[in-house]
């Protein structure tokens, strides 16, 4: 099971809902939605399930992308021929941004914001006006606050949640329809992971596979154990 799996989950709604409402925003009002937080909290889900429902560009960054190679990778995704040059490369991006109306999600864009390749998502912004969304780590916002040619036309902030309880009932169920999850499992093993959606997804497979083992098809906290959770701390070195 991947925690890629696309759940509506808390954090995919709130992008959904941000982009369609940027989306749908009056004339003037600037285009750009920014969705932050800690690693594993489900930012990727939300940006697969919102890219597939807004039809949207989706592209991941890297952190060793020059500015060739970031406009090389919209233009992939649109399947465009890229030009020669990176101010034609631009304008491409741009008029088939307008032309189809569709959003552009920028998925890991901490990589980018601190080099000169932000500079390009500006001049993206200002030729297209189109809907673009920027997702990416904690440090987002204050990496955005020193590039205040692009962090003014933030229409949307959207920090990421942790997950619910609702959304772990919500994942077990989609991930292992066969298999009950109590809640006092699940809320045990929420408060033990931080909400981090991925060590989630991590330990539910722990709970499938053991009850599996034990031919069950209902499992509560008592039949698991407290102690049972795969929390991302590595082991003490045994004496």
């Amino acid at each position: 099971m991947s925690v890629t799996k696309i759940v509506p989950l808390t954090n995919v709604g709130l992008l959904s809902a941000a982009i369609a409402r940027t989306h749908n925003r009056p004339a003037g009002l600037p285009g750009l939605v920014v969705m932050y937080g800690p690693s594993g909290l489900g930012k990727s889900v939300g940006a697969a399930f919102a890219a597939n429902q807004h039809r949207a560009y989706y592209v991941e960054c890297r952190d060793t992308w020059s500015k060739k190679a970031f406009l090389h990778a919209i233009l992939r995704e649109m399947s465009i021929q890229p030009a020669p040059t990176l101010s034609v490369m631009v304008d491409q991006i741009a008029e088939q941004l307008s032309r189809s109306g569709r959003p552009l999600l920028i998925d890991d864009v901490q990589y980018l914001l601190e080099k000169a390749v932000a500079n390009v998502l500006t001049d993206i912004y200002n030729a297209s006006e189109g809907t673009i969304v920027l997702i990416g780590e904690e440090r987002v916002p204050n990496s955005l606050a020193k590039l205040e040619r692009l962090h003014n036309r933030v229409l949307e902030w959207v920090p990421a949640q942790r997950a619910t309880l609702d959304d772990l009932r919500a994942l077990a169920e989609a991930s292992y329809p066969k298999l009950h999850f109590a809640d006092d499992l699940l809320d045990d093993l929420r408060k033990k992971v931080n909400g981090c959606l991925r060590r989630v997804a991590v330990n539910l497979y722990k709970v499938y596979s053991e009850a599996q083992a034990r031919c069950i098809d209902r499992i509560d906290l008592a039949a698991w154990g407290a102690d049972g959770w795969f929390t991302g701390e590595a082991p003490s070195r045994r004496a």
